[in-house]
């Protein structure tokens, strides 16, 4: 079954106090471009990442969020600018004395002060964070093509709705084609009638009227063309039915259909089968639409 390019997927992990959470997004694109926005810790993946990514998607404009918090106590690591601590502290006394205080200077006090305590995180090796990225990465896009092969669903029952309704048509037009040579030589004859009464077989005898009727059913056969399309439409119907990545075929495929239609709406001598022709056109348009968010 076809894959829609759009949709949303969401993946979260907590390993002990670490969370990790993934989400992606994707519309319909002709390649497969991959945008990818993470934490810094993560940066040194992003290659892997994006590897793993391309493995299970091959069309769309991607947007990936990434997002690792670790509140693990090793993940933090707090300084303390001793120098800097016994300044405030010397200073804090001699306030005191200054200003004749019983108060005492408490370490509390002087941790208050800003640059005496400093809280960096740790150095987290990126490679023991690739196992957590790799599972929630997976469950992410897990959840992404399943909506992108429920979009997928209703896109080809759609455009199989379509397909049917172009061989309808099609095969209206075949019905329709073989009668207008016929109808072209009654309009003919009856005008070479009118215009020449009783002359008219003195000038325009059956073999002429018949060499005519030849010449115009020669240039107006679209016989072949309708063979190519009805072979065209089935085959269409039989890509939609494939698994996997689906799209460039159609695309293909919906050029030669559209080739085929534009021969038979050139050789359309007849009103009708312009009409259908029209309609055709208007169908294939249609499923043109859908098939650029086929992945």
């Amino acid at each position: 079954m076809a894959y829609s390019m759009t949709g949303y997927g969401r993946g979260e992990t907590i390993q002990d106090d670490r969370r990790l959470t993934v989400e992606i997004k994707s519309i319909n694109n002709r390649f497969c471009d991959i945008q990818v926005r993470q934490s810094r810790v993560l940066q040194p993946l992003e290659t892997r990442t994006r590897d793993l990514i391309s493995r299970r998607l091959s069309r769309g404009k991607i947007d990936v969020s990434i997002n690792f918090e670790d509140n693990s106590e090793s993940a933090y690591q707090v300084h303390c600018d001793l120098g800097l601590a016994k300044a405030y502290a010397s200073a804090l006394r001699q306030i005191s004395e200054t200003i004749a205080s019983t108060e005492s200077v408490s370490a509390s006090q002087i941790a208050r002060f800003n640059d005496v305590l400093r809280v960096e995180s740790a150095q987290i090796d990126p490679e023991s964070v690739w196992q957590l990225l790799e599972a929630t990465l997976g469950q992410a896009i897990d959840n992404l093509m399943l909506m992108r092969h429920k979009e997928g669903s209703k896109l080809v029952s759609d455009i199989q709705a379509k397909a049917a309704r172009l061989l309808e048509l099609k095969d209206k037009v075949a019905l329709r084609a073989p009668l207008v040579p016929a109808e072209y030589r009654q309009r003919l004859a009856e005008r070479v009638e009118s215009l020449l009464n009783d002359q008219a077989k003195k000038f325009y005898d059956e073999q002429r009227l018949a060499a005519e009727v030849l010449l115009f059913a020669d240039k107006c056969a679209i016989d072949e063309e309708l063979v190519r399309l009805d072979s065209h439409l089935h085959q269409l119907t039989s890509i939609l039915e494939e698994e996997g990545a689906i799209g460039k075929k159609l695309d293909f495929l919906l050029q030669e259909i559209n080739r085929e239609i534009n021969t038979i709406g050139s050789k359309a001598n007849d009103l009708e089968l312009v009409q259908q022709v029209v309609e055709m056109k208007s169908e294939l348009e249609k499923i043109r639409e859908q098939i650029q968010n086929i992945e």
